[in-house]
């Protein structure tokens, strides 16, 4: 009896690179791969490479080598087949802010192609789970940096993709908002669908993502199931250990410390 076929990857890295002009490597031969039906949470110390290499993921910035495929679509090579299948958040999205946060949505719900009806249908089940029902003809331009997130998320969920990137998809969130966006998340998870988010909140990654990885300088440090990653420790204390404590000197900023 032949062994079943391993299941592709919705999401794969293959060997990315990105080489800025003044010599910086921000992302350094990384290759990665996501199951379909899973979350992975992306972690990383600042400036790591975890917004380069999401970008480079998504189409906005041109690798210098190596390349990212959803669904089996190359992102360069067959982009409008690639990004079909994705829903992204970026971070410091930049929307079109003189529009109404349902406005924002059709339009989004259009460039996808959607049918109107289904557009208007989406849009206002989007915007009522995130609680900006009432903000609907709201323009975005007077949107809290909350709110801006939460129409941003909305919008790379609105045409039902099959992947989202999310770069720090609760930054600037309210708990109760939080705690809905979770609840969606884990419910895109269970119907099928594959997310892969940044994030600098350990606890939100160990409660919420089933698989993680691990980058600093541009290289991928660790990369697997949730237990595999953590090896028996917490995953803050796994991410120390890989990344490498700055501990302070008894001396260091003595003068803040009361007489």
């Amino acid at each position: 009896m032949e062994a079943p076929s391993p299941v592709p990857p919705v999401f794969a890295l293959r060997n990315l690179t990105k080489v800025f002009p003044s010599g910086k490597v921000a992302v350094n031969d990384l290759s990665l791969d996501v199951p379909p039906g899973s979350m992975l949470g992306l972690l990383g110390p600042n400036g790591a490479g975890k917004t380069t290499t999401l970008s480079m993921a998504t189409g906005v910035l041109r690798p210098t080598n190596g390349t990212a495929y959803v669904m089996g679509r190359d992102v360069w090579q067959d982009p409008a087949a690639a990004k079909g299948q994705m829903g992204v958040l970026p971070d410091g999205v930049r929307l079109f802010d003189r529009l109404t946060g349902a406005e924002l949505l059709r339009y989004t719900g259009l460039l996808h192609g959607m049918a109107e009806a289904d557009v208007v249908s989406r849009s206002g089940e989007l915007l009522d789970a995130l609680g900006l029902a009432d903000a609907g003809s709201t323009l975005v331009v007077d949107y809290s940096a909350g709110m801006r997130k939460k129409i941003g998320l909305a919008c790379a969920l609105i045409h039902a993709p099959r992947l989202l990137l999310l770069d720090e998809p609760l930054e600037a969130v309210d708990p109760v908002s939080g705690d809905t966006i979770r609840q969606i998340l884990r419910a895109f998870v269970a119907g099928g669908g594959t997310v892969v988010m940044s994030s600098h909140v350990m606890e939100l990654v160990e409660s919420l993502c089933d698989r993680v990885a691990i980058v600093a300088e541009g290289r991928l440090l660790a990369h697997g199931s949730l237990d595999e990653v953590r090896a028996g420790e917490s995953l803050q204390q796994r991410f120390l250990t890989l990344v490498g404590r700055h501990d302070l000197g008894e001396e260091t900023l003595a003068w803040l410390r009361s007489s």
